[in-house]
């Protein structure tokens, strides 16, 4: 199965960045109206996310999933069981959803907090937003509610992954 490439509006933000934590291509348009949003996905290549039942006749040939409302764990897990993430947890950017690159403490150096450089945890770095990415506490409670909300264990942190911070 080939990974799955979403695009969304900012009424999903929440939902697109628990997606791109758990390695998803999700692509978000702020402001966007609905046939713009279908626009973008049919431009990219990407199934619109959508909280709308509407959809515009033009944009018929675009993939297109109903989010339901009111459970973000339902939707997380209804997302998850048909479709294929693109990478690891935490491999990409929870913000701007590009793929996080690995880094060194040394590239770190005055860009994160001098605890976290001397622990020499694994760093990663977004090349986009120039966010820096580490293994800390949060990520322990955001895996917790990933798992929970999936009702599985995920894959464990590899060498290529990272969690936010």
């Amino acid at each position: 199965m080939a990974a799955a490439r979403f695009v969304t509006d900012t009424s999903l933000e929440l939902l697109a960045r628990r997606l791109r934590m758990l390695g998803y291509d999700v692509a978000s348009v702020p402001g966007a109206r609905l046939d713009e949003l279908f626009e973008a996905g049919r431009r990219d290549g990407r199934t619109v996310l959508t909280l709308s039942a509407r959809r515009p006749k033009q944009f018929a040939d675009v993939p297109a999933l109903l989010v339901p409302r009111g459970d973000p764990a339902a939707a997380l897990r209804a997302l998850t069981a048909g479709h294929e993430p693109a990478g690891l947890p935490f491999s990409r950017c929870p913000r701007c959803n590009v793929a996080l690159q690995r880094r060194t403490s040394f590239e770190a150096a005055g860009e994160v907090p001098g605890k976290v450089l001397r622990r020499s945890v694994a760093l990663t770095y977004c090349p986009h937003c120039g966010k820096w990415y580490w293994e800390g506490s949060h990520v322990a409670r955001l895996r917790e509610w990933l798992e929970r909300a999936l009702g599985r264990p995920l894959a464990a942190l590899g060498d290529d992954a990272a969690g936010g911070s």
